[in-house]
């Protein structure tokens, strides 16, 4: 695929996302797409709204556990970047049409905020713990400019990996003091209990996920800086959200995320 192909995918993308609506697959469009062509058609939407006044402050990971490759038919990681304009507090209540979500869902995830640079390859779990100011609580909302989420891995890395908005909560704790793997996560939809899961389902442990995506982001020439948060994929099942829905989520012993949708 072509640098100019790239560039205009990439336009395509960012241009739905601002007028909240979807495309057809690109991997209907163009079937001999790669996950690189892919990445570099991120770059182009992401260089986007960067230059129309957001900044990149993280990276993420998703389709890390069993149950959102099987709900997405997706069977490996994707990546992308999170920016300043899709972050939000706890408890906020977040407008679908303002922030132009079109097929949003809600996952449950632990966010790593970071104190100093990593850059891979060759990154281990250890490198990432050292690494590791906090860890807390997250809701992340992604989103897809995909048709009815008719995607391939292809799809959702030039789509950002399906990028909407987060939600931090407001604890903040040391990772050196937590059983990572073994963290339970509780989600509650409109105040009825919808999923649970554990740290495990992230690759093993939230801290694998950190590593592989540091890792695969290296390769690239990427790497993770001082003070990013990192979103290490959903514990849980996706779960579809829509105008007047409400959303907490508990992880014992590292706190609660909470949020709300408007019109």
């Amino acid at each position: 695929m072509s640098d100019a192909l790239h560039r205009q995918y990439g336009e395509e993308l960012y241009q739905a996302l601002q007028d909240g609506r979807t495309l057809e697959p690109l991997t209907h469009r163009w079937p001999a797409i790669t996950i690189d062509d892919a990445y570099r058609i991120s770059l182009h939407a992401i260089e986007r709204r960067v230059a129309a006044g957001d900044a990149i402050v993280g990276k993420k990971i998703g389709v890390t556990s069993a149950a959102v490759q099987r709900m997405l038919d997706v069977h490996q990681p994707d990546f992308g970047f999170i920016t300043r304009d899709m972050g939000f507090d706890h408890g906020a209540e977040i407008s679908l049409s303002a922030n132009r979500l079109i097929q949003p869902r809600a996952e449950g995830e632990i966010a790593f905020k970071l104190k100093r640079d990593l850059k891979g390859p060759g990154v281990t779990e250890q490198d990432v713990l050292d690494a590791t100011e906090c860890v807390m609580p997250c809701f992340e909302i992604v989103d897809s400019r995909i048709h009815d989420w008719r995607i391939r891995i292809q799809d959702t890395v030039a789509d950002n990996a399906s990028c909407g908005v987060f939600v931090l909560g407001r604890e903040q704790v040391d990772p050196r003091e937590l059983d990572l793997p073994n963290l339970r996560m509780t989600v509650f939809k409109n105040g009825v209990q919808i999923s649970e899961g554990l740290g495990s389902a992230v690759q093993g442990n939230p801290l694998t996920a950190v590593a592989w995506l540091a890792n695969t982001l290296g390769e690239l020439g990427i790497p993770f800086l001082a003070g990013e948060i990192i979103l290490s994929g959903s514990l849980v099942p996706l779960e579809p959200a829509r105008a007047g829905d409400r959303f907490e989520l508990t992880i014992d012993g590292l706190g609660s995320a909470r949020l709300s949708f408007c019109a």
